[in-house]
């Protein structure tokens, strides 16, 4: 033997004793079953281990007193404003946040500087090339004025972008209040051209309709969670608000129509005896809307322009934000809607341009989304919810929300902008419950807000005739033609090139497609979770008691999983985890069929049966306990055997999963003579094989097909390994 040799064999003994050593090392626990234990946050007194509000929850209050001022001609905002904020906390603050977001439009603001543009790459239109490499950039922003405590004291601040921070003389101990005082104004801004949530449209007649948010100066949330919400406004992640109470009155051209959150206090002095008369009426009417302005007199009123102003006054309780329209061009229809211990009203704010559209749908789907979210959660506990037409629209505010989608220019009105503009109005009315009501932080977790309302709202459209029953869908649609929801509708979007998709736990700057994984993915996935895994009974009731636990509180993610899985009994830290903090994607498939006989074999003098495929393979191939079975089968023989069944047909099947996420298996059989069979198989088939497992079947007669997800109901990303057909 050569010394050669001898090294080599060394080495080969080595390398093997070696790998031996690495398999019996251990590792972490690295399934997808692993419980949610390192991600979720430690129970405490604040928020507990089933996800409800713990006996030392608290949250802060910024009530306001504002006086605005609609300057129609220099399109100008003026304000003064009176905060008093209560430290409900038990921690001292040194200083206060406030958020300054119109600041995003100032004229240095460093938004513009983070987008990526490639004009250079695509035609552009004279105006549009003008407004880019010629034009002044439009001066938006914050004006401060005047910043001063109660005792009418200038105050220290700073400003660092869309955030001001107010640093008090004295720190603000628990249990106490601060009052301070801010006047300001802006530049309004053209959203058609500068873009925004908020501004005004100009229409072709030269009138405009304002639609106008985030206009004041507002107080940023401080909670247990994280201390201080300051992370600034990008222009996408939207918003997190404090509930108060407000005062706000609001001057503008005498012949405008206004509204906006809260109760309006001065009707006699804004409406005429004829708009109060209609007003009346409609708290009466629950079936079809009630013109409080009609289309005559709107489009009276858009001819001329009065020099005098009104000013409208408004109270609004227990709200986290204030929003209102305005503008001389609106029709107002409104109708009352029952809750089970009182009326609430539904209304519409729009322009003649949006006839006949708005008049027959617009009200009508506020109603009805009124009716379904409140049957999901809780009764709607304001008293009036509005829509309003604004095109290129759709966002939210507390009792009111901008929508888009008119006829042509022809007067014609597709499907896709009809049904386009009832989604919108379902969508952004929802909002109310989410995060206006249940007030999650938008600007950390998007889809806390947008995913569960697209959730909400594909259940409200699913739901369409319940209050338009003789509603006729496109063809090629049995149902609401939504957009998002149903499961087939993500696979799009789980199938992309894992560079440009991040989990849904991702903050929602820096996510790339932020419609689907905002809104589409976690809409689908709890749509999967009612009807495929959970089921719906238990489900909503979940669904419920974590709506009704967070109610005017402000929940993080760890209490909505919590919640769903205290209430259910449901172990869903694996959904979580797959559908949530991963990109994972579901794939499952059918690898191989065999089909096998039954024959009779003889061992120690008895007749056994075995199972034999075609190329010869037998089941079992192991006898370790044949004894006991032929124990069994003496016992089995003195029965009845004449009341079993006699199944002659046999099949293994095994089931594949490329994907890493997981599901159940659902698994539909047809036979020979058409008729089906259904198999739901929980997601804990997969406990001890997540790559794949084996299945075996007996019937009485032939299997013609197998079909895994036959009703695509997991988003399923590849569905040719779906089907083994004979």
């Amino acid at each position: 033997m050569s010394r050669l040799f001898l090294i080599c064999i060394c080495l080969f003994a080595t390398l093997v004793l070696s790998q031996e050593k690495e398999k019996n090392k251990g590792h972490y626990n690295q399934t997808p079953f692993k419980q949610l234990n390192e991600e979720l946050p430690t129970p405490n007194m604040f928020r507990t281990g089933s996800g409800a509000p713990g006996p030392n929850y608290y949250q802060q209050k910024a009530d306001y007193v504002m006086n605005i001022r609609l300057d129609e001609d220099k399109d100008i905002i003026y304000g003064d404003e009176t905060i008093t904020y209560t430290n409900n906390s038990p921690d001292t603050l040194e200083y206060l946040w406030v958020q300054l977001d119109q600041n995003m439009r100032a004229a240095d603001s460093p938004t513009k500087l983070i987008r990526e543009e490639n004009v250079i790459q695509r035609p552009m239109t004279v105006a549009e090339y003008s407004k880019i490499f010629r034009e002044p950039k439009f001066d938006g922003g914050f004006k401060l004025e005047l910043l001063q405590d109660a005792a009418g004291k200038d105050l220290k601040f700073t400003v660092n972008q869309t955030m001001m921070r107010i640093d008090l003389e004295n720190p603000l101990a628990p249990n106490q209040q601060y009052q301070f005082r801010i006047k300001w104004w802006y530049n309004i801004n053209n959203y058609m051209v500068e873009g925004g949530r908020s501004g005004y449209e100009l229409m072709a007649d030269g009138n405009k309709i304002y639609v106008v948010a985030q206009f004041f100066p507002r107080m940023a949330v401080y909670n247990d969670v994280e201390g201080w919400q300051n992370m600034q406004f990008w222009g996408r992640s939207e918003f997190a608000l404090p509930f108060g109470d407000y005062q706000v009155n609001i001057t503008v051209p005498a012949d405008h129509v206004l509204n906006g959150t809260g109760k309006l206090i001065n009707e006699k002095e804004v409406l005429t005896q004829e708009q109060q008369k209609r007003w009346a009426k409609a708290w009466t009417s629950f079936d079809n809307p009630v013109m409080i302005v009609n289309e005559k007199e709107a489009t009276q009123a858009e001819k001329g322009k009065s020099t005098s102003t009104k000013t409208w006054k408004f109270n609004a309780e227990n709200v986290r934000d204030f929003a209102f329209s305005s503008s001389r061009k609106f029709i107002w229809d409104a109708m009352a809607v029952k809750m089970k211990e009182k009326n609430v009203m539904a209304m519409s704010l729009y322009p003649r341009e949006a006839n006949p559209l708005w008049e027959d749908y617009s009200t009508r789907a506020v109603a009805h989304t009124l009716r379904e979210y409140s049957r999901m959660t809780f009764d709607y506990p304001y008293h009036k919810a509005i829509s309003v037409s604004a095109e290129h629209q759709g966002m939210e505010y507390p009792m009111i929300c901008w929508n888009y989608g008119r006829p042509n220019e022809k007067g014609e009105i597709p499907d896709r902008t009809k049904y386009g503009m009832i989604s919108v109005i379902i969508h952004e009315i929802g909002h109310n419950y989410f995060p206006m009501i249940v007030n999650s932080d938008e600007r950390q977790w998007t889809w806390m807000d947008e995913g569960l309302n697209t959730f909400l709202q594909y259940v409200t459209e699913q739901n369409f005739r319940n209050s338009f029953p003789n509603e006729v869908f496109p063809a090629g649609f049995d149902n609401y033609p939504s957009r998002r929801g149903a499961p087939k509708d993500i696979v799009d979007y789980m199938s992309m090139d894992q560079d440009y998709i991040m989990p849904i736990m991702t903050q929602g700057d820096h996510v790339y497609d932020f419609g689907a994984n905002a809104y589409g993915k976690p809409a689908t996935g709890l749509v999967i979770l009612r009807n495929t895994i959970m089921g719906e009974e238990l489900f909503d009731y979940a669904f419920s008691i974590y709506a009704n636990r967070w109610k005017f509180k402000h929940p993080t993610p760890a209490d909505f999983f919590r919640s769903m899985e205290d209430a259910s009994a449901v172990d869903l830290d694996w959904f979580w985890r797959g559908w949530f903090y991963t990109t994972w994607y579901v794939d499952i498939g059918i690898k191989e069929v065999k089909q096998f006989q039954l024959s009779s074999m003889e061992y120690e003098g008895k007749n056994l049966l075995q199972f034999v495929a075609a190329n010869g393979e037998v089941k079992p191939d192991s006898f370790q306990n044949m004894k006991e079975m032929m124990a069994h089968d003496q016992e089995f023989n003195a029965g009845h055997k004449s009341e079993l069944k006699n199944p002659k047909y046999f099949y293994e099947v095994e089931y594949e999963k490329p994907g890493n996420m997981l599901m159940p298996l659902l698994v539909t059989m047809e036979f020979e003579d058409g008729s089906t069979q259904e198999i739901r198989y929980p997601y804990m088939t997969w406990r001890l094989n997540e790559s794949g497992l084996k299945k075996f079947y007996a019937f009485d007669q032939p299997l013609k097909k197998i079909t895994v997800d036959i009703k695509e109901e997991t988003s399923d990303i590849d569905l040719k390994n779906n089907v083994w057909e004979l």
